[in-house]
């Protein structure tokens, strides 16, 4: 197989990433986002709210990062935030880690090493990259549910105090500005309970 036929091959499985429902509707409301769309959405806004980020933060890198986090979703599949256990996390991330190592292994070997890294780099969430990443991550979301009153949180039965906790400590974690914007909003929806 040629470089070309690696890449190409990979491209196609990432192109899954689109049938990969989330629990988060559309800002409209009329279906729920795919996995695909996510991605996109939050590199957009690594883009756009750039000038939230810590100093030193690498914003190409961040984008790059967004964009390739959730395909091993192709696999693995989507665990809403909400619906998350203890004891089903250990199970998730070795399917996530073994979802990682086979589709980004379909790449030409320089390129799969590379992006299993930024890819364990972003779920480990240590460097400021991946910590501003991951806020965006965790960001998005809510102004989805806000903008259809409420999404997945009615869903979930999710109060502030869960919200707070599973969103907004790494949101304050990466970009503080960006939760303190947003959680008096969070708050106008859900109530403070």
């Amino acid at each position: 197989m040629s470089r070309l036929d690696a890449q190409m091959a990979f491209l196609a499985e990432a192109e899954k990433l689109r049938t990969i429902l989330r629990a988060t509707p559309i800002g409209d409301n009329s279906r729920q986002e795919n996995s695909g769309e996510h991605s996109w959405h939050i590199a957009l806004y690594a883009l756009i709210l750039a000038e939230h980020a810590p100093e030193g933060v690498q914003i190409d890198r961040v984008i790059r990062m967004l964009l390739i986090h959730d395909i091993v979703e192709i696999d693995a599949g989507d665990v809403p935030i909400y619906a998350q256990t203890a004891e089903g996390q250990a199970e998730t991330e070795a399917k996530e880690q073994r979802a990682a190592e086979r589709i980004f292994g379909l790449l030409p070997q320089d390129q799969a090493r590379d992006l299993i890294t930024l890819w364990q780099e972003f779920e480990a969430a240590e460097s400021p990259d991946a910590v501003f990443a991951k806020s965006l991550d965790r960001f998005q979301p809510p102004n989805l549910n806000l903008a259809v009153g409420g999404g997945s949180w009615t869903t979930y039965n999710v109060t502030f105090d869960v919200l707070d906790q599973r969103v907004g400590k790494p949101v304050r974690r990466g970009a503080p500005a960006l939760w303190d914007w947003i959680a008096p909003k969070i708050r106008a929806v859900l109530g403070s309970h």
